[in-house]
């Protein structure tokens, strides 16, 4: 049995599908057939990408402007891939947001920031797919956590910390809940290639975090990673997996 197999034909939608993670991991997905859906912020990047992906020939790329705070925006494109291909197979909550700095900085903006991308968007993102998944009785959602959702990320890192302890938290209980038919995995990566070092505001951390980062490896390897869960037997659920660079300590 070819496992990659398992991935041609499957409707994968992925948040925060404009660069980073989401974006080579939808090219990487639809290079294996899989027919994406994606969503984003940026409309124009995600225009270029779906083009790019349409003239390849294998899999089939739709996209649309959406915010993930927004669950409005979050079930119209759940509602769009439903549409366009007839089902929904695997839901990607990826768009994330890292604002490293201090507690004492009180930058509570931030924190709500990261309240609302990090966590709502994910409840959002299940709230949108679980009853497609319970209707077809199959379905897989993929969630994206942290290393800094296995370890607290210090210095700075507490609140972004405590929403990707959050993601973990009801991953689990997702699973718990309608596990059988419906799988769900969470991916914890460490210092990967992507514009997530770019969210703190604060000086000495997004310094700390820049030198820190110097060690990331490509995204390509969470878009691997992503397709060794998908492509799993139907039986088989990949319940979490935790990635990072060989030279990483935390």
């Amino acid at each position: 049995m070819n496992l990659a197999d398992n991935i041609s034909g499957k409707v994968v939608l992925i948040t925060g599908a404009s660069s980073g993670l989401g974006e080579t991991t939808a090219r990487y997905l639809a290079s294996k057939g899989a027919n994406v859906v994606l969503g984003a912020r940026r409309e124009e990047r995600l225009k270029e990408i779906a083009n790019d992906i349409n003239t390849q020939g294998k899999g089939k790329a739709i996209y649309a402007k959406m915010d993930v705070t927004i669950k409005k925006d979050v079930q119209e494109l759940v509602d769009k891939a439903v549409q366009e291909f007839g089902k929904l197979d695997v839901m990607i909550n990826n768009a994330g947001l890292m604002s490293i700095a201090p507690l004492s900085e009180l930058k509570v903006d931030e924190w709500d920031t990261m309240i609302d991308v990090n966590i709502k968007g994910v409840l959002y993102g299940i709230a949108a797919a679980l009853p497609i998944f319970q209707k077809q009785e199959s379905g897989h959602f993929i969630n994206l956590s942290s290393v800094a959702g296995v370890k607290v990320f210090s210095p700075g890192g507490t609140v972004y910390s405590g929403t990707k302890f959050a993601v973990r938290a009801i991953s689990e209980g997702l699973r718990h809940e309608v596990g059988g038919n419906i799988r769900t995995t969470t991916i914890e990566p460490g210092a990967i290639d992507s514009e997530l070092k770019q969210g703190s505001s604060h000086k000495e951390s997004s310094d700390f975090v820049n030198e820190f980062y110097k060690n990331a490896i490509p995204s390509d390897s969470i878009a691997r990673t992503i397709a060794f869960a998908i492509e799993q037997p139907s039986d088989v659920d990949i319940n979490e997996i935790v990635l990072r660079p060989t030279v990483q300590e935390f």
